[in-house]
């Protein structure tokens, strides 16, 4: 009980300390809205190409843009601030948590936890509920519990991205860029079917890393296709199992990490 009180307390002070500047919030709750907006937007013009890309039409590819928006949009605001880990490090900040009664990424998350993203979770949620409308599912109650699950697993596995490329600043503090590649990079590989990638990029991404299962193999299930690259249909159901190794990755990583680091002595 005490450590939700101290948790709630540094959730509070976050909340005011964003609150007390009304105008900026408000300003900066639209303009982060801006990036899903385009990676919508991104997909609908490329789509005014050509009736079909990859195999897919516009109704389906907004499917997995939809889904993939609602979890990575979700994973950004409860844990993409950890990327400011490295700053952390390189100041010596992080000693101040450390000597806390409490683990210290639960404190780094709530230290900043950007509630200025919320409009860009809802704004995702929007799009998965209008390409699930646009979209003739028939729905099972298998499907009616993948399409809540996902969104989920797909934040689990990008906040574990962004736990992993945060905790290589306790070996290399300078690693953001590797790391965005993987975490916005990775948010990009899924905002469109795999089927438009080449043979040994989607094979590294999509299977490798396991980027198909966050919203293209769902959507497959959903939309009761048949996988043009070969997979069974149970392959659409999988994003909660390849969701959770990623999670004890990162919890390894992250553990290693804070064993491993040393102050800065400033």
């Amino acid at each position: 009980m005490g450590d939700l009180l101290a948790y709630r307390a540094l959730f509070g002070a976050q909340a005011r300390s964003v609150l007390m500047y009304r105008t900026s919030f408000l300003v900066e709750l639209l303009g982060n809205m801006g990036a899903t907006v385009f990676d919508v937007i991104t997909v609908v013009v490329l789509f005014r190409a050509a009736p079909q890309v990859g195999g897919f039409t516009l109704a389906e590819a907004v499917l997995t843009v939809g889904l993939s928006s609602a979890g990575f949009a979700l994973a950004d605001m409860l844990v993409g601030n950890v990327d400011r880990l490295k700053v952390y490090v390189r100041a010596g900040a992080l000693d101040a948590v450390l000597v806390r009664p409490l683990p210290a990424l639960p404190q780094l998350l709530l230290m900043d936890l950007p509630l200025r993203k919320a409009l860009r979770v809802v704004f995702g949620f929007v799009v998965l509920g209008g390409a699930l409308a646009i979209n003739d599912i028939d729905w099972t109650p298998a499907r009616i519990a993948l399409v809540a699950v996902t969104p989920l697993a797909a934040a689990a596995f990008f906040g574990s991205i962004f736990v992993i490329s945060a905790s290589m600043a306790f070996w290399w503090v300078e690693s953001g860029e590797i790391g965005a590649a993987f975490t916005y990079g990775g948010r990009d590989f899924t905002s469109y079917p795999i089927t438009v990638y080449g043979p040994w990029f989607r094979g590294l991404f999509a299977y490798t890393l396991g980027f198909a299962f966050v919203a293209y193999q769902p959507a497959l299930a959903l939309l009761g296709r048949t996988d043009p690259l070969g997979l069974p249909a149970v392959a659409g159901y999988l994003s909660p199992l390849v969701a959770l190794p990623a999670v004890i990755i990162a919890a390894g990583v992250w553990r290693t990490g804070i064993r491993h680091y040393r102050s800065t002595g400033s």
